[in-house]
């Protein structure tokens, strides 16, 4: 691994009072994942590091619907991102604002999603097609709120059109103040592998922070990849999913601390048996259905973990997936 390259804090100017990210280190916001209580592991890691919700649509907001969400961050710790994505300047002006006023650190605008359900509609990735309207968005959304507003983006449409310095040039000509970009078009998705020297020829282009999204799943990713794109920091995305320390361990990688030990298969099995409870007692017994996902993503690395995740997803009920747990950490003592 190369020397830690980071131990400042990245500086955003925003629209008002400037504020600082201490861990240049960035938890991607993950549609179904990122709930407050995914938010809260993450932080027990990386208390500093900047988190999202997960991603809130505009038109949902007008609704009335998906307000949970933005109202969640009362009481939480440390900076959390709002990621907003549709296709109207306007409603996406009107959702930053009640994002804003609910105590977000910053206003985030997906234009990444590869989702196409999403992007038919003229958001997410859908934007990278429309760049006049991207640049409204983004326009709309600086103009409406005094906090920091950044961009969640990816290469291009697909590997024949895409332009990525010149679409990120636009965004920040538009007022993005911060940009987050995954080293894939939207045609390639999650295929493949990220494209770590295109991000490098685009944060060459730009005055603006940017943060180098796409295949980080370990420190030593992390560092390769910001040594190769001289990018201001990382998000992680997936690698992140029965893993809520990797951002604390990358992040004392950068900064040169000593790194947190990855859970063994014990403490693997609270951990699941503690986000099973705290889902539960927020959800109902639709926790366990949320939490099933999350179960099988942290019991994974150890002997019987296979038999133990296969229980896990055919449990009934809340209370047989905790004994299922219990008896595997007593197994194990």
């Amino acid at each position: 691994m190369t020397q830690p390259p980071f131990t400042d804090a990245l500086v955003l100017p925003g629209h008002g009072t400037p504020r600082q990210l201490r861990c240049r280190v960035l938890q991607s916001p993950l549609a179904g994942v990122s709930d407050r209580i995914f938010r809260g592991l993450v932080r027990r890691w990386a208390p500093e590091a900047l988190v999202f919700t997960e991603m809130v649509n505009a038109t949902s907001l007008e609704l009335g619907h998906g307000l949970s969400k933005v109202e969640e961050l009362t009481g939480e710790a440390g900076p959390i991102g709002v990621q907003l994505f549709d296709h109207r300047p306007a409603a996406m002006a009107d959702a930053a604002r009640r994002a804003e006023a609910a105590g977000a650190f910053l206003i985030d605008i997906n234009m990444g999603c590869p989702v196409k359900k999403i992007a038919r509609k003229g958001g997410g990735s859908g934007l990278i097609r429309e760049p006049d309207r991207a640049a409204r968005i983004v326009e709309a959304v600086a103009a409406a709120v005094s906090i920091p507003v950044t961009v969640k983006t990816r290469l291009g449409w697909c590997g024949s059109d895409a332009d990525p310095v010149r679409w990120c040039r636009q965004l920040e000509s538009a007022g993005a103040q911060l940009l987050t970009l995954h080293g894939r078009t939207r045609a390639q998705g999650f295929k493949g592998q990220a494209d770590w020297a295109a991000i490098a020829a685009v944060k060459r282009a730009l005055r603006i922070p940017l943060i180098a999204n796409g295949d980080v799943n370990s420190p030593e990713d992390a560092l390769n990849c910001l040594t190769l794109t001289g990018a201001d920091g990382v998000m992680v995305g997936r690698g992140t999913m029965g893993a809520p320390w990797l951002v604390g361990q990358i992040d004392a990688a950068l900064s040169g601390r000593p790194m947190p030990a990855t859970p063994d298969a014990r403490a693997r099995i609270q951990l699941a048996s503690e986000q099973l409870q705290a889902l539960v007692a927020a959800r109902g017994d639709h926790g366990l259905l949320i939490a099933r996902k999350h179960m099988s993503w942290t019991c994974n690395g150890f002997s019987g973990a296979p038999q133990l995740r296969h229980a896990l997803m055919r449990a009934p009920t809340p209370t047989e997936a905790l004994t299922l747990l219990q008896q595997a950490e007593a197994r194990l003592r």
